[in-house]
């Protein structure tokens, strides 16, 4: 079984700066990407930013210019750096990591159970 835990989030500051983190951790598997999603309350699930093990990165619109994606992948773990912080920023944030188990060679998405950010105006 795969685990995939996030930590990091709080209350800041409009302006401020926070990091999250995820770690996916468990049975044996080989990641292919992890990624930052976010739901605010009352609104869609919205993709923030992904990177892939060899580091290609994506961003959201939103993201672009305030937000940086970063994995370690000896740990596992993604980072997500976050800068200039909006009140609209304000959501829960969920991990995703795609992965490729090796006890069955399936490809498959794990989230984790979110954390909250609250940015304050």
């Amino acid at each position: 079984q795969v685990q995939v835990v996030e930590s990091g989030g709080g209350l800041v500051q409009a302006g401020g700066s926070l990091i999250l983190s995820c770690t996916a951790s468990g049975s044996t598997f080989s990641i292919n990407t992890m990624g930052w999603y976010r739901q605010a309350p009352g609104k869609q699930r919205e993709l923030v930013a992904t990177i892939t093990s060899g580091g290609s990165t994506n961003y959201a619109d939103s993201a672009k210019g305030r937000f940086t994606i970063s994995m370690d992948n000896a740990k596992n773990t993604v980072y997500l750096q976050m800068n200039s912080l909006k009140p609209e920023d304000t959501a829960v944030y969920y991990c995703k990591a795609n992965i490729r188990r090796a006890w069955d060679f399936a490809i498959v998405d794990y989230w984790g159970q979110g954390t909250q950010v609250t940015v304050s105006s």
